[in-house]
């Protein structure tokens, strides 16, 4: 008994200094903070998510350029830019003194994260086995830490549109910003548009080279005709499935993955990313989308500049395909493939420019510059690495430009854009500064350090 009362009234005495203790707690808690404690808390938060660009030129692509002004950032958009903004007191400064701010460029068609060593086949996972794959999603093999995408970033592009190859539905597209810790982190549009790759021109460029070529296995005519019938039949397919839901009597129709994943087409949703290449196909192509009134884009068209009108009146965009191979035939002339963005631009093409590629990602704005090279007008090649991307993909609210509302993603360079020997001196990706540290740059300073060592 007596040990009991001794365990018993320790045990209340914890209880009451506890309850003491705690008490004071919640008086100091529930106590008001001095006002000049608070008000000082939220100009620091505030003050942390506002960051100002200054004296810095700013081609806005969308608007008229601004010499000198500021670009002013909350959080991932940009609140405001112009030549004589108000600045709020202590936010970060940016000097952009001798540099020029641009929106972030956007490739418009790559094998970033897919492809790491094109002659290394277990690096390369940009293509499904089989023709029909209307299921599959280049992000679910994208590569997020990928040794290309730090370079292409640190050559001012800020997004690519990742693609699939191979067969003749190659598979589903991927819009993703060059940052993030995962490919689900990089994610803009993870289902951007289906990839359809036609057959190439007859004789292709060994015909260029006098060796003669090969017919391709499947006409564009029959390779048409079969995707007019999976259309056809993913139409039926999901007549089935409504009219077993409204009776169900009706057999529901057993599932069929190509049909199923083809509905977005037909139902005129996603896109179409047509791997077009000479001028005959692709009348035949925009005759084809006309009839199924599907939703589409076309890749590559070599030969567009010979059916420029047609494209334009029937209003589907162009992505260019790399202009660093040979023309396909030798009657298009050596210079056919720098001629055609510049004839297609001038017939009221939207186009826009790729780099096909992910080892060569880092050259897209050169495949602009030969462009220019060769008759294209300045700007409106500007505009084909940023905002006809953007109004192609349907995320022109979002990017492609320097506008108030929109992502902060932006360039600063000591240069022009397009130039080889313009330098990128900052990138910004949805307002945070990001690291332009990369292969490149490791490579050159273990080189720096052995001659210095010597």
């Amino acid at each position: 008994m007596f040990v009991r009362k001794i365990i018993s009234s320790s045990r209340v005495q914890q209880l009451l200094i506890f309850l003491l203790i705690y008490g004071l707690n919640l008086q100091l808690i529930s106590r008001p903070l001095p006002e000049s404690f608070c008000s000082n808390q939220e100009s620091q938060e505030e003050a942390s998510d506002l960051m100002a660009i200054v004296n810095v030129r700013i081609i806005p692509v969308a608007g008229p350029e601004i010499p000198s002004g500021t670009i002013l950032i909350e959080k991932e958009r940009i609140k405001a830019l112009g030549s004589n903004l108000e600045i709020p007191s202590g936010l970060r400064k940016i000097d952009g003194r001798g540099l020029t701010a641009y929106p972030g460029m956007i490739d418009s068609f790559s094998s970033l994260g897919l492809v790491e060593i094109s002659g290394v086949s277990a690096t390369v996972d940009n293509r499904e086995t089989g023709r029909l794959n209307p299921q599959v999603k280049a992000i679910e093999a994208l590569k997020y830490d990928s040794m290309h995408i730090p370079i292409a970033r640190a050559n001012g592009i800020v997004a690519a549109m990742v693609a699939p190859s191979g067969g003749l539905i190659a598979g589903q597209s991927t819009l993703v910003k060059l940052d993030g810790w995962t490919n689900r982190e990089m994610v803009i549009r993870e289902s951007l548009a289906l990839v359809v790759e036609l057959p190439g021109i007859r004789g292709g460029r060994r015909g260029f080279m006098g060796i003669g070529g090969q017919e391709p296995a499947v006409s564009t005519e029959k390779a048409l005709s079969e995707l007019k019938e999976l259309f056809n039949k993913s139409r039926m397919y999901e007549k089935r499935r409504e009219a077993a839901a409204r009776n169900l009597l009706l057999p529901r129709p057993d599932f069929d993955e190509t049909s199923h994943c083809l509905l977005p087409v037909v139902k005129g949703e996603l896109p179409v990313i047509f791997a077009v290449h000479s001028d005959k196909d692709i009348l035949q192509v925009i005759k084809f989308v006309q009839e199924e009134k599907i939703k589409a884009i076309f890749y590559q068209v070599e030969q567009g500049f010979k059916v420029a009108e047609e494209i334009s009146r029937a209003g589907i965009p162009c992505i260019m395909g790399s202009l660093y191979g040979l023309p396909p035939v030798w009657e298009d002339g050596y210079d056919s493939l720098f001629l055609n963005p510049g004839l297609l631009n001038k017939a009221g093409v939207k186009i826009a420019f790729s780099s096909s590629s992910s080892s060569a990602a880092k050259d897209l704005p050169y495949h602009a510059a030969k462009a220019v090279a060769f008759g294209l007008d300045r700007l409106e090649a500007l505009k084909a690495v940023t905002i006809y991307p953007a109004e192609i993909f349907g995320v022109d609210k979002l990017m492609g430009s320097l506008e108030p509302g929109k992502l902060a993603n932006i360039v600063l360079a000591d240069g022009d854009l397009l130039e080889l020997g313009t330098r990128i001196e900052k990138v910004f990706i949805e307002g945070r500064e990001v690291d332009l540290n990369n292969r490149y740059t490791e490579l050159l300073e273990r080189f720096k350090k052995r001659e210095e060592e010597k």
